[in-house]
């Protein structure tokens, strides 16, 4: 769900290329649906091996039948000659040239990231780092973005360590074993108007927060509740700058949205930090396309029906599709990266809610799914493990400690962006 103004706004989908960097290790064979072959890349710090497949598939617009399909993902391993460290995103663009955007973003932030000297050290700050950098060149680019951008969904591994960064409301979702039950645990927070801190911030910035019906007065603007995100229907707030009717964001942060930044949207991610263990089954990375009527928990029991993660990406997009045309006479662009975790067993034994995510911006919470503790600190001491040599990670012992949920220390420099004072 994006700008008003033109945001991924057919038939049963075949699938599309969205732009990638896949990993060295694949079998030959490809898919019937997903026209890809599995992918395999080995963790062997920790002996684990990542199996996976993507699926992008351009909406259906019957207005526009000529309508690029705005997503686009990365998948690029082995970042730095490591081994040990992967890169999974998934950009959805928005507004006119929002693939124009989100390509931009898919080749620049990994560039950055895969440069930085300090990316092991301290993966945090090399994230925020690395959207803004890459906010900025975006901004100085050819492409036009002063009203288009695009959504981040990012997830860094290194070695059993997941580093997950969000700007928008695209998702990261992880699969873990509660027993008999297999239990969707979101990674990133959605963000959106709905949620009251960041509805706040970007007020405070200067934005009106209506909906379409409130902006053109068929409904009282004063009325400032829309519920939560899972009921509510096809009119969500959004953002306006005063006295006129644009850019109609329903995202608070975004990489781009040059004009959307005079009223609060930033490009600043929400990084949160997952120690794998045993019971972690796979992890999804997806643009919004897939979740707009589908939770997170229906896509992850999609998704545990299918040994193969490329079977679980057909099912999963051909659902969200069906889903759309039921609801809307459209469908959104979609784009899903399916991740299997596979021969974890040194990291001892977990419970849903006992992975330990690190929140290092400003996260108030899930929507009501996730059961993580919160934490509050820079993961630093797993990355120097990591750096120190491969071999060594096997008897890594995670410094780490559990502390109270919803610890939440905003990184030191990135507190001015969060505020415009």
């Amino acid at each position: 769900m994006g700008c008003v103004h033109g945001k991924c706004c057919g038939k049963y989908p075949t699938p599309s290329e969205g732009g990638s960097e896949l990993g060295p290790y694949r079998a030959q064979r490809k898919h019937i649906l997903t026209q890809r072959a599995l992918e395999l890349v080995p963790v062997p710090s920790h002996n684990l091996t990542l199996e996976y497949s993507v699926l992008t598939q351009r909406g259906y617009y019957p207005d526009s039948p000529d309508k690029a399909n705005q997503d686009s993902f990365c998948v690029r391993t082995q970042i730095q000659g490591n081994p040990n460290v992967h890169f999974f995103g998934v950009y959805d663009g928005h507004g006119q040239f929002g693939s124009e955007c989100s390509s931009f973003v898919k080749d620049s932030l990994v560039e950055i990231l895969s440069h930085d000297p300090a990316l092991l050290e301290d993966p945090v700050n090399a994230y925020t780092s690395a959207f803004l950098t890459t906010n900025s060149e975006l901004h100085n680019s050819e492409v036009d973005d002063s009203m288009s951008g695009t959504t981040a969904i990012t997830v860094l591994v290194i070695g059993d360590t997941l580093y997950v960064a969000n700007v928008g409301d695209s998702r990261a979702v992880l699969a873990v074993k509660d027993g008999d039950r297999i239990v969707a645990e979101d990674l990133s927070s959605d963000q959106t108007p709905f949620r009251r801190d960041e509805c706040e911030r970007v007020k405070h910035c200067g934005a009106r927060v209506l909906s379409v019906d409130q902006v053109e007065g068929l409904k009282d603007p004063n009325i400032q509740t829309w519920g939560d995100e899972e009921s509510q229907g096809g009119d969500p707030p959004r953002l306006w700058v005063p006295n006129a009717m644009y850019p109609g964001t329903a995202f608070t942060r975004s990489v781009g949205d040059n004009l959307a930044e005079t009223i609060g949207v930033i490009a600043v991610p929400e990084v949160s930090t997952v120690r794998l263990t045993p019971n972690h089954l796979f992890f999804i990375v997806a643009s919004d396309g897939i979740f707009e009527f589908l939770s997170s928990q229906s896509v992850v029991d999609m998704a545990v029906s299918f040994s193969d993660p490329r079977d679980a990406c057909a099912a999963i997009a051909g659902e969200a599709y069906k889903l759309w045309l039921e609801h809307e006479n459209r469908t959104d662009d979609i784009t899903i990266i399916i991740v299997q975790i596979k021969g974890l067993s040194n990291s001892g034994t977990s419970r849903v809610g006992s992975s330990e995510i690190v929140v290092s911006t400003v996260t108030r919470g899930k929507r009501g799914k996730g059961t993580s503790e919160i934490s509050a600190t820079t993961g630093s001491d797993v990355s120097r493990s990591v750096r120190s040599g491969y071999s060594d990670l096997q008897s890594y012992q995670h410094l780490v400690s559990m502390r109270s949920p919803a610890i939440v220390v905003p990184s030191p420099h990135v507190k001015d962006q969060l505020n415009c004072d």
